[in-house]
């Protein structure tokens, strides 16, 4: 019985597709402040409150990331240590964010010091 060139055709290009939306990267979802920016960050330096709220979050995602990857964990870290960190990388990237900042930090501390991919 000869088969239908338009079905198998189809059924091609849906594996296609299917394969190049398995290997697409999905976006990271960053579950955080309203406001993630560097100018967030150097404007909380004045409000203690706040930068010490941004420091436990980042604190926070440094934890994730050890639960997460147990293999590369980060060592522990002051709260200072962390500040520094996010300040100087809101000095380099002004229009960033500190989200970024914190993900970089667990790719330094980890060991692995490159972007996570999959």
């Amino acid at each position: 019985m000869p088969r239908c060139p338009l079905l198998a055709n189809t059924a091609l290009l849906l594996a296609a597709l299917a394969t190049i939306n398995a290997g697409a990267a999905v976006p990271l979802k960053i579950v955080g402040f309203d406001d993630m920016s560097c100018s967030a960050w150097v404007a909380s330096k004045s409000d203690v409150e706040q930068r010490a709220g941004y420091v436990a979050w980042v604190r926070g995602v440094l934890t994730g990331h050890n639960y997460a990857n147990p293999g590369q964990q980060v060592s522990v870290i002051s709260s200072g240590t962390v500040e520094q960190y996010v300040d100087r990388h809101c000095r380099e990237k002004p229009q960033g964010s500190f989200s970024d900042a914190a993900l970089r930090l667990t790719d330094r501390l980890s060991g692995r010091n490159a972007p996570i991919t999959k």
